[in-house]
């Protein structure tokens, strides 16, 4: 919109989200997935930040559109932030898989400098999620849904494979 009060032109830029934050809301309070990472991110605030804080603005960092993402540098080290919301995803997996099957998960995350690495997440001795990251500086979703779909089918193959293998599981 435009606005000439005769001495400057003004210009008032009017934003409108495309995300509905009531749909949100909703996939939050609903999503298992979504609701476990909530609780391992809160569980990292020692100084009781997050307290007063809603479930989508918590996790509202692991939502960055492709555009955004593209202008992360991959220059330097990972941001310690950006390590813990990754450790903190792979725990919300591992926390789903101990929900369902009983079975204590081990979460580890090893990242290179540069970004390179893996996360794994196993119980007994059977691995049951493990992904390659690269370019970790930019770890991140286009939306929530594809957050939740993300790690909620991870956690599910998890789950599926302890129930395939529960003997090596127990061990």
């Amino acid at each position: 919109m435009f606005i000439d009060n005769g001495n400057a032109l003004i210009v008032i830029v009017i934003m409108t989200t495309t995300t509905n934050s009531e749909t949100n809301t909703l996939l939050v309070e609903q999503s298992p997935f979504l609701q476990s990472l909530v609780q391992q991110i809160r569980a990292y605030d020692h100084y009781g930040v997050y307290r007063t804080w809603t479930d989508e603005l918590v996790i509202a960092p692991y939502v960055i559109p492709k555009k955004k993402r593209r202008e992360i540098s991959l220059e330097g080290d990972i941001d310690p932030t950006t390590k813990l919301r990754i450790l903190c995803y792979f725990r919300a997996i591992a926390a789903l898989i101990e929900k369902e099957t009983g079975l204590l998960c081990q979460v580890v995350v090893d990242l290179n400098h540069e970004g390179f690495g893996w996360a794994l997440v196993w119980g007994g001795k059977l691995m049951v999620v493990s992904r390659s990251l690269r370019d970790a500086h930019r770890f991140g979703f286009d939306t929530l849904e594809k957050l939740n779909d993300q790690g909620t089918k991870l956690a599910n193959a998890g789950i599926e494979l302890v129930n395939k293998f529960p003997e090596v599981a127990r061990l």
